[in-house]
């Protein structure tokens, strides 16, 4: 008998896929990544090749995707609280980096021209309901 697998979910780090692997292998479900590897060696490349791509038997489709329904993707204070939009009270908030004043920028700068990684970097979130930027107190 043939086993095929089918990816259910793409992640941009390891980190993410492994946890929701847990997570589905908790409840039974066997799970295969790929390119996760590649990833691991090399982070810049995400994007390029597609990211980490979760992968569960054919059978098992339905099931896996029920259960990532069930997870909560969107982001949470200190205390474990649901972050609301300040301007549409969406709690479909998300957390990203940017780099927009000199001070990020140059660090941004430094970084590339010697090989490391840029030691700061401002985080804002952004609601997907109505694009509005803001930071969290």
């Amino acid at each position: 008998m043939s086993q095929k697998f089918k990816t259910i979910a793409r992640f941009q780090h390891t980190t993410e896929a492994q946890i929701i692997k847990g997570r589905l292998e908790a409840e039974g479900i066997k799970v295969f990544l790929q390119d996760h590897l590649t990833i691991d060696t090399d982070p810049l490349v995400s994007n390029a090749i597609g990211g980490v791509k979760l992968k569960v038997l054919s059978e098992d489709a339905m099931k896996a995707q029920h259960i990532l329904s069930t997870i909560k993707r969107y982001s949470l204070d200190d205390e474990g609280n649901t972050i609301h939009c300040p301007n549409c009270n969406s709690e479909k908030i998300e957390l990203f980096s940017t780099i927009t004043d000199f001070k990020s920028f140059f660090s941004f700068l430094v970084g590339f021209l010697f090989g490391t990684l840029p030691f700061h970097t401002r985080y804002k979130y952004k609601c997907e309901t109505c694009s509005t930027e803001f930071k969290q107190k």
